[in-house]
């Protein structure tokens, strides 16, 4: 199964009130989007695109995947960006593999952090803040440490509000 399906079924579980499809389309990165001295990704720029795709197939809910690096500004680097309530999130798989952290491969550990990542930002899509509880998905993750703690789904606060949020909006 490839990552995109693995975080598809993620997706499906943590908001089984939510219909997800998997557009294997290929947006191409804006080229103002790299800053060559961080040797990264603006996550901002590449999400204005992703919000402009959104528009055009009249999508909802968008949430891109990349494996480039990212940042927002006064950040060191993000493993996502969503716009809150909005339309659109990315998520990077750059720093969500083992082997960025000089470990071994590990595909099991590898789509949980991604899981986590895309629920997190789809949680912003539909109204979620930060959560102060370190399990729940809606946990900031400042480290991967931080990612690899919590998990996967929402806690019943967060879920709660997902569901009063889609429900409404």
């Amino acid at each position: 199964m490839n990552i995109l399906n693995e975080v598809g079924n993620g997706l499906s579980e943590a908001f089984p009130h939510l219909t997800f499809s998997i557009l294997e389309e290929v947006i191409q990165i804006p080229f103002d989007a790299y800053d060559s001295q961080r040797k990264q990704f603006n996550s901002s720029r590449i999400l204005a695109k992703i919000n402009n795709f959104s528009k055009k197939y009249g999508l909802e809910h968008i949430l891109g995947i990349t494996d480039v690096d990212l940042f927002v500004l006064h950040l060191n680097f993000v493993f996502g960006e969503a716009e809150y309530s909005g339309k659109a999130a990315i998520i990077s798989l750059f720093r969500l593999r083992p082997e960025f952290y000089s470990q071994k491969p590990d595909r099991k550990l590898f789509v949980e952090r991604s899981v986590k990542e895309a629920v997190h930002e789809v949680g912003h899509l539909l109204g979620l803040g930060h959560c102060d509880n370190p399990t729940c998905v809606m946990f900031f993750s400042n480290s991967i440490f931080d990612t690899d703690r919590k998990g996967a789904l929402p806690c019943e606060k967060c879920k709660s509000l997902a569901m009063n949020r889609s429900s409404t909006g």
